[in-house]
């Protein structure tokens, strides 16, 4: 059989252009799998455009359709919320669809009705093969079902998995050359060591780990280079992850599936990240509906889970989206993981938080959670919570004795307020 012939690429990446049609639905990739060069074309021309909507999860850049500048005629949808778009939703130029990550993928095939998927690749490889680089997530899962644009960016690192695209399969492609986004360095308080040091003890030789994003868990994968045979299994590859790699500390050699080798659906971090991923056998993507979903997560014995929250209450809910009901980020693969640790044999979900918040005037353990604030993972999920003053343990504990156990980890300058509320609830 002779080989699929390799399209050239287009002159300029308005290119893209030709493709887009009254009421397209624009899917970006998340993060650094944003084609930059190709949604610059679109926004300067989106006085021609027509009813366009962008969907999109954790946008890292910041455009001027953001912030409406073009009306109907390019909009953003978000999936899930960063710094650089909260101002807008709250302005209301931003939608944002609730969602679980492992969702995203059904979620766009039912929504859109002329959908175009615009993703950053790796060049092509001498058979015309294109890697989504840091990603798979959402396009991984859409690669084949829908029309694909492609922006193949010198600079982005070359990997391997669920996440190659022939560029035979794309409408156009253009070539790119520009450095990829870097995340600022998380700063670690001596609070953050004190509640990371509380997880680390319990994670043994050959778990399998999830992290999730924030100084606090960064500062968990930190504790961890001592151990032997870690697995990683996760949503997003952060340094913190790759420095337990590096440091030979996760080896993957125990996990039940895929041995050997870790598993993400993003990755994205400091320069150091991406000269790390770069045709690196030991890491593969998948699409985000088949990392996170319970069957592969729970099939690792061991599986701990580390994620954020901002609240919670004696119940054990967490609101990890919002305060109260301004919204700051999105459910991510929060409830996804915790439900698939707490699944896995021996394994464990931790929910961390500070104590409190605001200078210490605010305890984050509260009676009940703030007025309109979001469930991100309800009390049947909650296996782990901690803070700095320790470790409540409220899997298949009494309602009582999970009051106690949380009011036992707050700031003790507020555990009586809380023991009064829980008797006025009638949890005590």
């Amino acid at each position: 059989m002779s080989p699929v012939a390799i399209p050239r690429p287009a002159a300029s990446a308005s290119a893209v252009l030709d493709h887009i049609r009254p009421g397209t639905d624009l899917i970006v990739e998340a993060a650094t799998g944003e084609p930059v060069t190709v949604l610059d074309a679109i926004e300067a021309a989106a006085g021609q455009l027509e009813r366009v909507l962008v969907h999109q999860a954790l946008a890292v850049y910041d455009r001027r359709y953001h912030a409406g500048a073009f009306g109907d005629r390019l909009r953003h949808l978000s999936y899930f919320l960063t710094p650089k778009l909260r101002e807008h939703f709250e302005r209301g130029t931003v939608e944002l669809v609730p969602n679980d990550l492992s969702s995203i993928p059904s979620i766009l095939r039912a929504r859109t009705k002329d959908p175009l998927l615009l993703v950053s690749t790796s060049l092509p490889d001498r058979h015309g093969y294109v890697s989504l680089g840091t990603n798979a997530n959402y396009a991984a899962a859409l690669k084949s079902d829908v029309r694909l644009f492609v922006e193949a960016n010198r600079r982005m690192p070359r990997t391997f998995g669920r996440n190659q695209i022939h560029l035979s399969s794309a409408v156009g492609w253009v070539e790119a050359d520009y450095p990829l986004y870097s995340s600022p360095p998380i700063p670690i308080t001596d609070t953050d060591r004190t509640i990371a040091g509380f997880v680390a003890e319990r994670i043994p030789d050959g778990a399998t780990l999830q992290i999730g994003i924030g100084a606090v868990t960064d500062a968990v994968a930190g504790l961890l280079t001592d151990r032997k045979d870690l697995g990683v299994h996760t949503e997003f590859f952060a340094d913190g992850l790759r420095r337990l790699v590096e440091s030979g500390a996760a080896t993957g050699a125990r996990k039940r599936a895929q041995r050997g080798q870790a598993v993400t659906t993003v990755a994205y971090g400091s320069p150091d990240m991406y000269p790390f991923l770069d045709e690196n056998p030991h890491l593969e993507f998948w699409p985000s509906n088949e990392t996170n979903v319970l069957s592969a997560i729970a099939v690792h014995p061991t599986f701990c889970a580390v994620n954020a929250t901002m609240q919670v209450d004696l119940l054990g809910q967490c609101a990890s989206e919002s305060l109260g009901s301004h919204y700051i980020s999105s459910s991510g693969g929060q409830a996804d993981f915790m439900r698939g640790a707490v699944y896995s044999d021996g394994g464990h979900s931790f929910i961390v938080t500070h104590a409190t918040a605001v200078n210490g005037t605010i305890s984050r353990i509260q009676p009940t959670l703030s007025p309109g604030a979001i469930v991100t993972s309800h009390k049947n999920l909650i296996d782990l919570v901690v803070t700095e003053f320790g470790v409540a343990e409220l899997r298949g504990r009494t309602i009582r004795q999970r009051v106690q156990a949380l009011i036992a980890i707050a700031a003790p300058v507020f555990r009586k307020d809380l023991e009064k509320e829980a008797r006025r609830l009638g949890y005590l």
